[in-house]
């Protein structure tokens, strides 16, 4: 059976919603940050960084979030989660998750840690310019958006997992702009019964 080592509230919600959306039976494995857990002997077998999430399939442990959730959409491809091999639409699907992970991802990482420092030591330059890069990316995805359901289209796939996901991310840190068409998006994607699921703890 498949296994996902996890940590709540991070990016192993990724793979955990595409578990939950393929109804396919996984074992969670929730672990707690640090030494005891994910920084512990064990977990550092897994992951070298001691990261999450970590999938176990086949006795094989697979690492990033974004090659865990298009490894799950290929292991079910009557579930079509990712379009056809060799086909356009698959690598837009790419495109997608590579776009969340490269260009989405990096500012609010900056973000984040700042906020982590004391107030008197955070950069005002520094999250005005996290802000900034993330509000490029929203921009890009409002018109990628414009008159569609999803990222493909009316197929929902991974892509609008890893995008979704990084937007909540992007708004629960206060770094969303306005953007209608993004802001309807996800909240189509926060009534799916499966992210529902996923972020239940």
């Amino acid at each position: 059976m498949l296994k996902l080592y996890y940590v709540p509230k991070t990016r192993a919600t990724r793979p955990r919603w595409v578990l939950e959306e393929l109804g396919v039976p996984y074992d969670l494995v929730r672990l707690e940050p640090g030494p005891a857990g994910t920084r512990g002997e064990d977990h550092l077998t897994r992951h070298p960084l001691g990261h999450v999430p970590v999938l176990e399939d086949r006795g094989q442990f697979i690492f990033e979030s974004g090659a865990i959730c298009m490894h799950l959409a290929d292991l079910f491809p009557d579930k079509r989660l990712l379009p056809p091999p060799g086909s356009v639409d698959r690598a837009l699907a790419y495109q997608w998750v590579l776009f969340a992970m490269s260009e989405m991802e990096p500012p609010l990482v900056a973000g984040y840690e700042q906020s982590k420092k004391p107030e008197a030591e955070r950069s005002t330059a520094a999250v005005a310019a996290a802000k900034e890069a993330f509000g490029q990316t929203v921009a890009t995805l409002e018109k990628a958006l414009a008159g569609r359901k999803y990222l493909l289209g009316d197929s929902f796939s991974v892509a609008d997992v890893m995008v979704g996901a990084t937007l909540a991310w992007g708004r629960a840190m206060k770094l969303m702009p306005g953007a209608p068409a993004v802001d309807a998006y996800l909240a189509r994607l926060r009534e799916r019964p499966a992210w529902q699921r996923a972020l239940a703890d």
